[in-house]
Formats: structure tokens, C-alpha cells, sequence
């Protein structure tokens, strides 16, 4: 078993006033040569948006971006449909911009700030026409693997949201005390684990709130919940 521990404090940080931005990876003027990926996850930020403001018009190709909103409602337009679509907290965004695609991103809020993850993994099918989804998940139980997007190969489940990846974002949630084993796909796969929330142990690594966790060369790992806790995978293929 590998794993990589990356401390919430060991993250790039941007303050651009309307923008508070915590990038696990390399990204715009964050550069770290030993974080550029983890297999095919490319970039995961963790952003705070200021009341109506959010990213302008801007191109992106051959990848699957997927937004999860935290808190607040998050408002997209893109070039496939030209209107204003809103994605609330408990839903999911996917687009796989394949050919090219233009969007939009702002805090649909005047008065609250908006708080999300966006995930960018790379794709395994390239020149693909565009395709946008959202969905609402629902709370599940403490302890239930809740799958939100799997590859578009798969169709495991008609509830999750599909890529053209090899790959699977899910989450739990778990009670102080509880016990939780994740299952990989493949040996071929890592997982990257992040602490949503809450403060749990993994082989003896403590995660607190937003540190994560890169783990392969292994086919399931198990996890303590130390407190009340939400951990979301993102589980890739490590060669592509």
C-alpha cells in the first residue's frame, strides 16, 4: 500500500479579493512539481466566491470537470445552450468538454458566499461533442458508499452521473466510531481521499478537515471516523 499524505496547509493559496482559492494540485500561479496530478485527477480546488461574482467567459477542451457545490448556489451558462442553469448545494455538475466548450461560472447569490470543490480529470476518449449534467443526490445513511460519477463505460447505476473515464467520485458519511472499508476498482487504481469534514484515520494517518490522502497499490483500505465526518474519493486510473 502507497499513500501520500497532503496536510490542508501544504495546499496553493490565492486571495483575489472575490476569490479565495485552495488548489491541491499545480494551477494557475501555484506550482509545485511534485503535486502536477494524482493518476488522472488533474486539478481538485476547494473555492470560496464572493457575493455575484465568479469566473467569466472561458474555453476549456478534453476534460471531465466536475463542481460540487458545498454551500450556496452556483450559476453556469456554456456555450452548448447559452442560458443560465443554477446548481445548488446537493447536486452535482459534470461537463466533458470534448471538442471545445465556453462557460460561465458565478455565485448566484447577492447576499451569501458560494463554497464548492471543482475537479478536473483527464479524459480517455478525446474529440467527443460536449455534454452537460447536474443532479441532486440525496442524504444517505452514516456508513453508505454513495456513488455520484462513474465512467461512462460502466452504467452501474442510472443515479450517478457519467464521464469518459475510467474512474469514480463518491463520498460517505460516518458517525464518530464508525468503521468504514473502501473497495478499488482495480489494482490498477489509486484513490484520492479528501476529509470534507470531521477528523478520521486511515493506516494510522490522521486527516482533519480538508487534509487528503493518495492511496494505491492496493485493492481496499479501511477507516476510523475519530469524529462526526465526511470523506469524498476520487478514484482514478494511475496510468493512462
Amino acid at each position: 500500500m502507497k499513500m501520500i499524505f497532503h496536510p490542508s496547509s501544504s495546499r496553493g493559496y490565492a486571495n483575489h479579493g472575490w476569490l479565495e482559492a485552495n488548489h491541491s494540485f499545480s494551477f494557475a500561479r501555484f506550482f509545485d512539481p511534485n503535486k502536477m496530478n494524482f493518476g488522472a485527477l488533474r486539478v481538485l480546488n476547494d473555492d470560496k466566491i464572493a457575493p455575484s461574482m465568479g469566473f467569466g467567459t472561458h474555453p476549456h477542451d478534453n476534460m471531465e470537470i466536475i463542481t460540487v457545490p458545498l454551500s450556496g448556489t452556483l450559476k453556469h451558462k456554456d456555450s452548448m445552450t447559452e442560458q443560465w442553469l443554477t446548481v445548488e448545494a446537493g447536486e452535482v455538475q459534470v461537463m466533458s468538454a470534448g471538442t471545445g466548450v465556453y462557460h460561465s461560472e458565478m455565485n448566484a447569490s447577492s447576499t451569501e458566499e458560494l463554497r464548492l470543490f471543482q475537479i478536473w480529470i483527464l479524459t480517455n476518449r478525446e474529440g467527443v461533442s460536449p455534454r452537460y449534467d447536474q443532479k441532486h443526490f440525496e442524504l444517505v445513511s452514516s456508513g453508505e458508499l454513495q456513488i455520484l460519477v462513474e465512467s461512462m463505460d460502466d452504467f452501474k447505476l442510472e443515479t450517478s452521473l457519467k464521464i469518459y473515464q475510467n474512474a469514480q467520485i463518491s463520498r460517505v458519511n460516518l458517525n464518530a466510531g464508525d468503521q468504514f472499508s473502501y473497495p478499488l476498482k482495480s489494482d490498477a487504481h489509486g484513490v484520492y481521499v479528501m476529509q470534507v469534514y470531521g477528523v478520521s484515520t486511515i493506516e494510522n494517518q490522521q486527516l482533519n478537515q480538508r487534509d487528503a490522502l493518495g492511496i494505491s497499490n492496493v485493492n481496499q483500505f479501511e477507516i476510523v471516523a475519530q469524529q462526526e465526518s465526511q470523506l469524498l474519493f476520487i478514484e482514478v486510473p494511475m496510468k493512462f
